[in-house]
């Protein structure tokens, strides 16, 4: 298992050269997409560092020494999807477990824990971790794991990472956040203490729409051998095209997330007086009721926006009059997407937990690319009008 070296660079340099070096035989300066299911040994006993793709390859290494550099990270693991590296972090329990969630998860991840893992005798508790006090009543003597989106998807709720570490520290409880919305441009949950931080890399850390990928980063040796067990075990890697592709992408990573930023903040303001809007969550405006603690743990707001249009009527009438915006699942990529999670990416959660959480019926999500602004608020308005 490669620890990876940690480098006094900045962020947009780490993103173009961490685990990139030249390549040794030709000097290519682009990593060579290693295309081999297998690989030969010197002699029986004796190995080159790989052996079999599955357990390792060269284009996945150098993604993954890039991945967890850009996290502050010692060690990165990377899989074939987001879900799949989230599978990874729950087989680090075992049956009797139970696990401290955040409410409002990513409906795939609801979909796992509850209708998965818990035939498997693990036991969920989910609550608004935007409040901690909601954690600390809802930890049990089983409790080993505090496991958090922040923000959250879709009501783009926000977890204190402060307290969520050090709580997990006192309590000897593992804590890992999902930084998908934010990316490790914006924020970088391991230095507040936690253990483990994961990403669905089909999203900002690719950010092409052309890519589907997960990973798993830690600074904590005996969970990242843990990690690496599993992912060798269980077999869920990503193909060396996708890691390739990803690593090419994290070059423009930093110049991305702030064309995402600056439109979203200029449709989020934008939005927050329409009155056709009933409701809007972004963490980057001062209405937002964490505010306070998003500006204090990350280094921008991101490029998500959700907003309430009273109902599923008017949802469906914007939506559908949407001409630059494209009605997709997924998000984080330079086109920008309009997303019902009630019928799309949240509809394998109940209807009463996502009431429970604000996700009505008339809830729509924004993927905010990186097109003109002034192209992405006309279209938003000529949309507001059909309601």
């Amino acid at each position: 298992m490669a620890e990876t070296k940690q480098h006094n660079l900045r962020f947009a340099t780490k993103a173009i050269h961490a685990g990139q070096e030249s390549e040794q035989i030709t000097g290519a300066v682009s990593v060579p997409i290693f295309q081999t299911s297998t690989y030969s040994n010197i002699k029986i006993g004796v190995k080159t560092g790989y052996d079999y793709a599955r357990t390792d390859n060269p284009t996945r290494t150098a993604l993954q020494k890039c991945l967890a550099e850009l996290e502050n990270g010692k060690y990165s693991y990377c899989f074939s999807s987001g879900l799949a590296a989230v599978h990874a972090v729950i087989n680090l329990l075992k049956a009797g477990d139970h696990v401290v969630c955040s409410e409002n998860v990513y409906g795939g991840t609801y979909r796992l824990f509850e209708q998965i893992m818990t035939n498997y005798g693990l036991e969920f508790t989910f609550v608004d971790t935007s409040d901690f006090r909601n954690v600390e009543k809802a930890v049990k003597p089983n409790t080993k794991l505090l496991y958090a989106e922040t923000p959250t998807n879709p009501m783009l709720g926000i977890t204190d990472l402060k307290k969520f570490g050090a709580f997990g520290r006192k309590k000897k409880i593992m804590t890992c956040i999902d930084n998908t919305f934010m990316s490790p441009y914006f924020q970088n949950p391991l230095d507040f203490g936690i253990d483990i931080v994961l990403h669905s890399s089909t999203k900002y850390l690719n950010g092409h729409c052309d890519v589907v990928g997960g990973c798993v980063i830690t600074s904590d040796k005996s969970i990242a051998e843990r990690i690496k067990f599993i992912q060798n075990a269980i077999g869920a890697v990503p193909a060396p095209m996708d890691c390739f592709l990803i690593l090419r992408a994290l070059k423009t990573l930093p110049l991305r997330m702030k064309a995402h930023e600056e439109n979203t903040e200029q449709i989020a303001k934008f939005l927050s007086k329409e009155r056709k809007v009933r409701k809007i969550y972004y963490p980057g405006l001062k209405s937002h009721p964490n505010h306070k603690t998003a500006k204090s743990q990350a280094r921008g707001f991101g490029g998500m926006i959700s907003i309430d249009l009273g109902s599923f009527s008017k949802a469906k009438k914007f939506c559908n009059a949407l001409k630059i915006f494209l009605i997709a699942e997924s998000l984080g990529g330079v086109e920008s997407l309009v997303c019902h999670p009630p019928s799309m990416t949240h509809g394998s959660v109940p209807k009463k937990m996502r009431e429970k959480i604000g996700l009505s019926d008339g809830l729509v999500r924004l993927s905010v690319g990186i097109e003109d602004v002034n192209d992405l608020l006309e279209d938003i308005k000529q949309a507001l009008k059909k309601i």
